[in-house]
């Protein structure tokens, strides 16, 4: 197998904060060893484009890893722009992607043939956790003087995933939080047109929000009054800049039962008064799931507001916002991170 148990100590040393490398790379023999790296929870990789490690390149550390494991790997990723695509298979679950900081480690790529074909990041399969990356479409994020079109940034389809600290960014459907169960802790997602869209149950904590350009932030798919899922914004800011000419929405239903809920987070000023579009359910506003509750800001309060906002009572508002939202089986406390 081309993992060793040194990859592992090196980066269990590299991820921590007792680390000492020299100008080329190399630990000083000053460093902590683990006492025991039999002990250690995951095999380690690292990624690394100078050629230190064991790939130089994301995709390639991840097509090493074998199929159906029931082990964690933890790719380490050292920082550099990385300019591939991304794809985490279904059968290829128990990942861990660390970077060294979501401006330092990034993974960029253009497509934008179609939304399924365009995400810079897919993730197919189920416990999939990746902290500290920078996630971008670089077809209209990068380059202004292309017509605006669908181009995702990432695509999370597996369940029990979650990510901490990363950036997503693109302009339109930026984050496809596809379907499954998802946590993003102080992510930063950035976009214009419906850049959070998909039919997740996902919470979203101390997230920040960045608008690019007139349009919608959510756009959720819910298909039936009777699915748990829904996007729940919970401690989070929504900072930016529109045209005045361009409105820009909380949300509109990608389905007819769409689900999103605002949490005590903090809105600028550009949020439009009415705060929510019907897109193509007009007449049908009221089997969408659209609330806001103790929010901040200029953005925040206005007499405006579509008369289909829901007011939702204190046991519901309890169960959404919380963690037990999305982690029955307490499987974020059970990830080795």
């Amino acid at each position: 197998m081309l993992l060793q148990w040194v990859s592992c100590l090196w980066l269990t040393l590299l991820m921590g904060s007792s680390h000492v490398e020299s100008a080329n790379g190399k630990l000083h023999s000053s460093v902590h060893w683990h006492r025991n790296f039999r002990s250690l929870k995951y095999v380690a990789i690292l990624v690394d484009q100078s050629g230190n490690g064991n790939f130089t390149s994301v995709q390639s550390a991840i097509d090493s890893i074998p199929s159906n494991n029931k082990r964690w790997f933890c790719i380490y990723i050292k920082g550099g722009i990385y300019r591939e695509k991304v794809k985490i298979p279904y059968d290829k679950p128990y990942i861990i992607l660390k970077g060294e900081g979501k401006r330092k480690t990034q993974i960029v790529w253009g497509d934008y043939f179609s939304t399924a074909q365009s995400p810079t990041f897919t993730s197919l399969a189920d416990n999939t956790v990746a902290k500290s990356i920078s996630f971008v479409n670089s077809h209209n994020f990068l380059n202004k003087n292309n017509p605006v079109v669908p181009a995702v940034a990432a695509m999370i389809s597996g369940d029990r995933s979650a990510f901490y600290r990363c950036n997503f960014a693109g302009v339109q459907d930026t984050l496809w939080d596809d379907n499954g169960r998802h946590y993003f802790k102080e992510c930063t997602i950035q976009g214009a047109v419906d850049f959070i869209f998909g039919s997740g149950q996902s919470l979203y904590e101390g997230c920040i929000i960045k608008v690019v350009g007139g349009g919608f932030i959510t756009a959720q798919g819910r298909n039936n009054p009777k699915d748990t899922n829904g996007f729940v914004f919970k401690d989070c800011k929504i900072v930016g800049k529109a045209p005045a000419t361009s409105p820009v929405y909380l949300g509109r239903p990608w389905r007819e039962y769409s689900r999103v809920i605002f949490y005590k987070c903090y809105f600028s000023k550009i949020i439009d008064p009415k705060g929510w579009n019907p897109w193509h359910f007009v007449g049908e506003e009221d089997r969408t799931t659209y609330a806001e509750y103790g929010n901040y800001g200029p953005g925040a309060v206005s007499k405006q507001r579509v008369s289909w906002v829901k007011k939702l009572g204190s046991k519901d508002i309890d169960g959404l916002t919380s963690l037990s939202f999305i982690n029955s089986g307490n499987w974020i406390q059970r990830q080795p991170v």
